[in-house]
This record gives structure tokens, C-alpha cells and sequence, in this order.
């Protein structure tokens, strides 16, 4: 008998969600073959079949929250259909991943006192319960849980915090109750990356001290240099030549100035980074995600340009890597793409700035007292106000201008 174990899920990554299973109990399975799709935070894991066989029993069905070497099934020998039979014994399976984590829940409970198992006698999993002792929650405030047998998972918790205060101290029956649908709408439970991008977004709003900073670009010189040198671009060095690059580069300058704009809070710390992972914002089938350019600092334009329509395409296809969606240290989102003239970007924590890119468009400007029609982007930078002055955000957005406005400067790291 062989095991189907979780995967290692990737940083800040402890639970997944069994989304699918391509299999059922009885049937022969290949060698590295697909067997469940795991959501996690950031993205959909497939796990294969780590030997060829018949899948004996599924241990975690789907909906069921699972934390990383849990048990998922088991494979048995052979290579029919005909181990039907061990099907009928697969409800009884789940009871020893259910179990497995138990020891796990007391030790925090112990320490801390509120969290306790609600009415129902349903434990929370081990990630949910170290999130309420950290947060001093209990488990009747969370109420019923939305993972397997009722027992509250990690998102449950981080739910029950993201509600306003009157929410939260109100009766979880309540703050959990759906209203009457009207006619003609539709009630569509959200994934779970919707999930928790909706947490996340409201993390950031109620943890840092957000503020955004504006201001304009002229993009002449950047399309000037693009269009004479793409097609050689192209051909030579096998990328086509875009302006996220030339706004990949700026940053990079520019973070290299203002180090506060690329690091972090961590307690009462603040961690520098001597490195510039690029977050570029992408939108993929189940929403926005944040595939990153690490070591950006490094890169060259071609390499930049390559990477993010690797990115791109593996967005649209849905096989991002976790290894590749996590480390960021800074972020560019583009909503100029989807037509945005100008906009507000949402940090992505723990990172202490996110640039805008916007939609370029000619506007009448004066240059060297006449006036001309100037290809122009708004730009705007979100930053974390406990740790970026706004002298230190205006001057990175200045800088960042600069480099844009004159891209020679970036060719002689000026």
C-alpha cells in the first residue's frame, strides 16, 4: 500500500482545500498520473500518484481542508478496477488525518484558555487554532466551522476577523446568516482564492497606515526607444521589447535609493532587503495573482521581458508555481491594460509599496513654454506610512519619472 500525502504547499502557505478529485475509489491509477486538485492561498496544486496501482481509499474528500503531509488516500497493487470493495471502508478513513492534528490543538488551547471547542464538539484544525490563540478568539466567536465534519478552518477565523467590530461581537448565527435572494439574483459560494484575496486586501487596510502618492509621466522618450529598437530587440534576443521592463528597471533604481520603499515590518523591526524581488500583477482565471521576478536587480531587459510573458501565460493556463507566486518585496499592477486612467493600489503585505501603471493617453502640455500633445501616464504609489516618509515615497516617484522620461539613465545606472 502507498500513500498519497500533501505536498509541501510553499511559503506562508500551511493549508490547502481538496478543490477535486480526478479519481475515484476502485480505479486504476498510472505512475505520476493525477490523482486531486488542492486550492491553496495563491494557487491550484495537482498531486499524482506517487506509484502505479488501484486507488484503495480517499482519506480527505473534496471541500476538506488539509495541512501538508496529511493523509489524502492510499494506492493498493495491482492494475484493475475490481478493488471496488475497499471503497465502502472509505468513510472511515478520514478519521485518522481528523485525529492526527488533535495533539496539536491542546497545546495552544492550554496556553492561552479561549480556544475551545464550540458547541457542536467540532476541534479547530491546527493552523485555525493557532491563528485564534494569537488573536485570543474562541471558538463559540467563530461559531460553526466551514471545513470537514463542521470544525473551523484557517479561513473560518480569518473571516470572523475581517468583520467590522458589531459584526464581529454579534451571535455567529447571525453575522453567518445569508438574506432572501431577490428575483433574478444567484448565490455563488467564493472560491477560496477570492477568499483570501478579499482578507488580505482588508488586511492590509486595517494594519498598515496607507497612503498613496501621484504623479505623471511623459512617455515620449520610452515609446520612441521601444519603437526603434523593438523589431532588432526581437529578433536578436528572441523577447518582444514592452514598457514593463523600462518600468521593472525604473523601480529597481529607484528602490535602490529609497531601500524603506522595498522592505518590511517584522515586530518592531524593520527588515532591509539587499535585493529587489519584482511582484507584477497578473490576472489569471480565478483572479489576481502575483507571480515575482526574483532578484529583479539582476536582470536584464530581455530576461525581464521573457519572465513576465512566461508569467502571463501560465496565469492564463492556471499552472503558476507556489515557489513563484511568493517573496515579493515590491509590486507593479498595470490597470492601465483594462483601461484605468488612474487609480488607488491596495498594498500587498507584508511589502511596503505598490506602484500603479496606467493607460497611456495625449494630453495637451507645456514643454519649454509651448504647448505640445504629449503621450502621458498617471502613475501612483501606494506605501506603508509607518515605515516610508512621504519625502522618501514622492522622491522614489520622482526618480522613478525621471528614469522613465530619460531611459538612457537606466542604460548608466544614473
Amino acid at each position: 500500500m502507498t500513500e498519497i500525502l500533501v505536498p509541501t504547499l510553499g511559503e506562508s502557505v500551511s493549508t490547502a482545500t481538496v478543490a477535486k478529485w480526478m479519481k475515484k475509489a476502485g480505479d486504476a491509477v498510472a505512475a505520476d498520473e493525477p490523482l486531486v486538485e488542492l486550492e491553496t492561498d495563491k494557487v491550484t496544486v495537482e498531486v499524482n500518484a506517487p506509484a502505479a496501482g488501484v486507488l484503495e481509499a480517499i482519506a480527505a474528500d473534496e471541500g476538506a481542508e488539509v495541512e501538508p503531509g496529511a493523509l489524502l488516500g492510499t494506492i493498493a497493487a495491482g492494475s484493475g478496477a475490481g478493488a471496488a470493495k475497499p471503497a465502502a471502508a472509505a468513510p472511515a478513513a478520514p478519521a485518522a488525518p481528523a485525529a492526527a492534528p488533535a495533539p496539536k490543538v491542546e497545546a495552544p488551547r492550554a496556553a492561552t484558555g479561549p480556544v475551545s471547542v464550540p458547541g457542536g464538539g467540532h476541534a479547530p484544525l491546527p493552523a485555525a487554532a493557532k491563528m485564534m490563540a494569537e488573536n485570543k478568539v474562541s471558538a463559540e466567536q467563530v461559531g460553526t466551522g466551514t471545513a470537514k465534519d463542521g470544525r473551523i478552518s484557517k479561513g473560518d477565523v480569518q473571516d470572523f476577523l475581517a468583520r467590522p467590530a458589531s459584526a464581529a461581537a454579534a451571535k455567529p448565527a447571525a453575522a453567518k446568516a445569508p438574506r432572501a435572494l431577490e428575483g433574478g439574483e444567484e448565490r455563488v459560494k467564493m472560491t477560496r482564492l477570492r477568499k483570501v484575496i478579499a482578507t488580505r486586501l482588508k488586511e492590509a487596510q486595517n494594519t498598515a497606515a496607507m497612503l498613496t502618492t501621484f504623479n505623471e509621466v511623459d512617455m515620449t522618450a520610452v515609446m520612441g526607444l521601444r519603437s526603434e529598437y523593438k523589431d532588432a530587440f526581437e529578433k536578436k534576443l528572441g523577447a518582444k521589447l514592452g514598457f514593463m521592463s523600462f518600468f521593472v528597471k525604473a523601480c529597481v533604481a529607484a528602490l535602490k535609493e529609497y531601500p524603506a520603499v522595498n522592505a518590511e515590518i517584522d515586530g518592531d523591526d524593520i527588515v532591509y532587503k539587499n535585493f529587489v524581488h519584482m511582484g507584477i500583477a497578473v490576472g489569471g482565471p480565478n483572479g489576481l495573482v502575483v507571480p515575482v521576478l526574483k532578484n529583479a536587480d539582476q536582470m536584464g531587459f530581455a530576461e525581464i521581458e521573457k519572465t513576465i510573458a512566461g508569467f502571463g501565460k501560465k496565469a492564463r493556463d492556471g499552472q503558476l508555481k507556489l515557489e513563484e507566486l511568493s517573496g515579493g518585496s515590491f509590486t507593479i499592477t498595470n490597470g492601465g491594460i483594462y483601461g484605468s486612467l488612474l487609480s488607488t493600489p491596495i498594498l500587498n503585505p507584508p511589502q511596503s509599496g505598490i506602484l500603479g501603471m496606467h493607460s497611456i493617453k495625449e494630453r495637451a502640455m507645456v514643454v519649454n513654454g509651448k504647448i505640445e500633445v504629449r503621450p502621458m501616464m498617471y502613475l501612483a504609489l501606494s506605501y506603508d506610512h509607518r515605515i516610508v516618509d512621504g519625502k522618501e515615497a514622492v522622491s522614489f516617484l520622482v526618480r522613478v519619472k525621471e528614469s522613465l522620461e530619460d531611459p538612457r539613465r537606466l542604460l548608466l545606472d544614473l
